[in-house]
């Protein structure tokens, strides 16, 4: 459960991060309450995750879901460059979260 838990405190990462483009600075009030809200969100599912689970991974593995997330929803609909090398340090990062979520 805490894995869940965490997964979905990842995609609400991703969610505000994401939101914080549509915010306008924190100018248009529907995208900023929604970024806040996911924000709020994000981060009590990962401290229910922290319960169980080892600070360090759970952190680790919380912030590279929202990394990923967010650089690949960059690439779709920001049109951010998806080259090789951006592409490369995905994997990477990929690699480190299924390292970490074996080694937990």
């Amino acid at each position: 459960m805490a894995w869940f838990l965490l997964l979905l405190a990842g995609i609400l990462e991703i969610g505000w991060a994401i939101g914080l483009k549509y915010t306008d600075g924190f100018t248009r009030v529907t995208p900023t309450i929604l970024t806040v809200g996911s924000m709020i969100l994000s981060i009590a599912l990962l401290g229910l995750a922290v319960r169980t689970l080892p600070l360090g991974t759970a952190y680790a593995v919380w912030t590279g879901i929202g990394t990923v997330g967010t650089v690949i929803l960059g690439i779709f609909l920001f049109a951010e460059p998806a080259t090789f090398v951006r592409l490369g340090c995905i994997a990477l990062i990929v690699s480190g979260i299924a390292g970490l979520k074996l080694a937990a």
